[in-house]
Order: structure tokens, then sequence, then C-alpha cells
């Protein structure tokens, strides 16, 4: 799921920077990050911090629910089963 996350947020962070024409050196230079960084946020190659992704969408006009828009449509995928403790288990059986 989180190359999923980071997949979408990258599409909609370069259609909004294009809808605005905005180069990515233009956007980089109003969040004060390099071009190189939008580029990777953009093709979802890293993760970027949550403060970027604050500026990103302060500089994009947008509320930062718009990176996420669409995402609760998606299924998660279901939680892996949790292991019981080793400490809980022992005590157990003692008592």
């Amino acid at each position: 799921m989180r190359d999923d996350v980071d997949a979408m947020v990258g599409r909609r962070l370069r259609m909004r920077r294009r809808l605005l024409d905005l180069s990515q050196q233009d956007l980089a230079n109003i969040c004060g990050v390099t071009f190189q960084q939008i580029q990777k946020y953009e093709a979802a190659k890293c993760r970027m911090p949550v403060a970027t992704l604050w500026r990103l969408a302060y500089a994009l006009e947008v509320d930062v629910s718009y990176f996420f828009a669409g995402l609760l449509d998606e299924k998660p995928p279901a939680p892996a089963p949790r292991a019981e403790p080793a400490i809980a288990a022992t005590a157990g059986a003692l008592g």
C-alpha cells in the first residue's frame, strides 16, 4: 500500500503543478527543496516529509487532503495477525 499512496501523491502533485503552469524548478524554489526532490516526489522514488507536503499544498493552493482524494475508495490491505507476546502466554499458563 505504501508504494500506491506515494505514487498517487506524486501523480496529484505533478497534475496540480502542471495545471498551475509551474516548472519543477519553480515549485522547488517556492518550497525550499531542489528540483531533483520534486522529481523524486512526483515519481514516488522517495517519501516526502510531512512539512514538505504541507509546503507543497500551500504553494499549489490546495488543502493537504487534495493529495489523498480518492484514497479511501481503495480497499486497504488486511492487517497481519499479531502474535501474542511471550510474557502474556507464559503468565496465562502459570495462572
